[in-house]
């Protein structure tokens, strides 16, 4: 709980900072040092680790940031999470800011699960439905599940809607035991 917290504080400066006008490149840079973080434990360690100087955080980062073009303000930003203790909260403070930015834009990200790619036609489906139940341009997201059998997940914020085969059955089974 005191995580998120943590995170909604710091993605609210982090827009505050870069203006809404800016967000979307913002977001995308800091998507990329999160994504390094991911695929390399020394980076991440070099980050989290305070045995490390923050003069040497400093010039790793600067480093970094001319190689992935990072702009000033995204800079200054990693180094203040690292130097203060909370980049372990980078992929929290991401998800939430890009769904602060999302929300000020009247969009919505929406994760969808299916079992296999699927056609355009049936995305622009997908699209539309999720648009007229959640009055927002919606921005899909795809992850492939093989283990989904048929149908599909889609996750928007904290709300789920679950029509894979799995999940009907499920509803099967608790309106059974209802009786």
């Amino acid at each position: 709980m005191k995580q998120r917290k943590e995170a909604k504080r710091y993605a609210k400066a982090l827009l505050r900072k870069v203006g809404m006008e800016d967000a979307f490149q913002a977001l995308s840079e800091i998507s990329s040092i999160n994504d390094l973080m991911l695929k390399s434990k020394e980076f991440r360690n070099l980050l989290v680790n305070p045995r490390f100087t923050d003069e040497e955080k400093e010039n790793v980062i600067r480093e970094i940031a001319v190689k992935l073009k990072l702009s000033e303000n995204i800079v200054k930003f990693i180094l203040d999470l690292s130097q203060i203790g909370v980049i372990i909260f980078l992929p929290e403070i991401l998800r939430i800011a890009t769904n602060l930015y999302l929300e000020s834009r009247q969009k919505a990200k929406a994760v969808v699960m299916t079992p296999a790619e699927i056609g355009k036609n049936y995305e622009d489906k997908i699209k539309a439905s999720l648009k007229k139940a959640t009055n927002r341009d919606i921005e899909l997201e795809y992850v492939i599940d093989p283990s989904l059998l048929g149908g599909i997940l889609v996750k928007i914020g904290s709300i789920m809607y679950d029509t894979s085969i799995r999940g009907q059955l499920r509803l099967l089974k608790d309106e059974l035991i209802k009786g």
